[in-house]
């Protein structure tokens, strides 16, 4: 198969990339605009594959996509470029709209166009994928309720509001016009290559370094925390296996609370770094509760019995596997992690971007 995955030198992304190129036989089209948080550097190790091919295109502008469908003739899209920090949504909530709707928007139509143009056994094997998260069902107050694929939606952030509606857009193109479309929906995800805003590998610097670790309101907000590389497999086996005009939930099965979360990270780098920073006796001196996020979800939990079910898919990871791991490779991998702190990472695309230009322009 040839597989376009849009917003692969994001976080999940680049594990997608990843996961196709190192255990799968198929050719990768990277599609993605390279925002702050697009990092080329996440694929270094697949960077020189014949198989991987990138291109720096905006998912908002159509000419360039037409020509990258035309010219590579997917067999499938996964559509991920999205932007995603809620707080970011709060402060700026423009940009979500622009990628996350008009984006959506205009991939849709390339891909509808491209699709229309196949036949046969061609136009029948297409997907499109559309990668979303659980944040578009709201919160749950309980401790006991899931989320599930019929969970009415009710997003509370210009983030989730924007994934809300591009998962409506992406509905109403199968049903309207016949696209075959997939959904999926995800819970928190992390693992390696994770840019440092997020919580975990924030927390993990910022440790490292002896700044406050912070936590919003008393931290007792709840996640259910999925290893990155666990829904890369499970992104993979939607694509190829799962059913069009489905939705799948995604999850880790691992609520913890956010607070619960950072003093884990606090333990594992007591034993493993016990050299700590700036006097103190714990890494977990270090946390710090700051004002609470403007409409912040209490809980969120995801049911991923249907994806089990009908796919056979389940996490390899628990939360305590996962987690350790983590924390090692952000040891382990400091360089990446300066690149992105001193803004290198932004630098070395330069001459990327300028082979990938040319290239989708052919």
């Amino acid at each position: 198969m040839k597989i376009l995955v849009t917003g692969g030198a994001g976080f999940i992304g680049s594990a997608v990339v990843r996961e196709i190129i190192n255990h799968t036989n198929n050719i990768v089209i990277n599609v993605d605009k390279l925002t702050y948080a697009g990092n080329l550097e996440s694929l270094d190790s697949i960077a020189n594959s014949d198989r991987y091919h990138f291109a720096q295109v905006d998912i908002c502008d159509r000419e360039a996509l037409d020509k990258l469908f035309t010219h590579y003739q997917p067999d499938a899209v996964m559509h991920l470029a999205a932007e995603s920090h809620v707080d970011r949504s709060i402060d700026g909530p423009a940009a979500f709209i622009e990628t996350n709707i008009i984006g959506t928007y205009t991939l849709l139509e390339a891909a509808r166009h491209y699709w229309n143009s196949l036949n046969g056994e061609d136009k029948e094997r297409f997907r499109f994928h559309h990668i979303s998260t659980d944040e578009v069902y709201g919160d749950l107050h309980g401790t006991q309720d899931l989320f599930t694929e019929t969970t009415p939606y009710a997003p509370s952030s210009p983030y989730s509001a924007s994934k809300a509606s591009s998962d409506h857009l992406v509905r109403a193109w199968h049903r309207t016009y016949g696209l075959p479309t997939i959904v999926t929906n995800c819970s928190n995800n992390y693992g390696p290559y994770h840019f440092p805003e997020k919580l975990i590998p924030l927390t993990i610097l910022n440790a490292l370094e002896g700044k406050p670790l912070p936590v919003y309101g008393d931290g007792s907000q709840i996640r259910d925390w999925l290893y990155v590389e666990d829904h890369a497999r499970a992104l993979y086996k939607v694509v190829t296996e799962g059913e069009v005009g489905e939705t799948y939930n995604i999850g880790g099965h691992n609520e913890r609370k956010n607070i619960d979360v950072v003093k884990t990270i606090c333990a594992i780098l007591d034993e493993l770094k016990p050299n700590h920073p700036n006097g103190i006796k714990q890494y977990a001196d270090l946390i710090t509760f700051v004002t609470d996020r403007p409409g912040h979800d209490y809980r969120y939990a995801i049911d991923a019995s249907k994806i089990a079910n009908t796919l056979n898919w389940r996490p390899e990871e628990t939360f305590e596997s996962g987690i350790r791991k983590t924390v090692i490779w952000y040891l382990e991998n400091q360089a990446w992690c300066r690149n992105i702190k001193d803004g290198s990472y932004a630098r070395v695309r330069a001459g990327i971007i300028n082979r990938s230009t040319e290239e989708s322009k052919q």
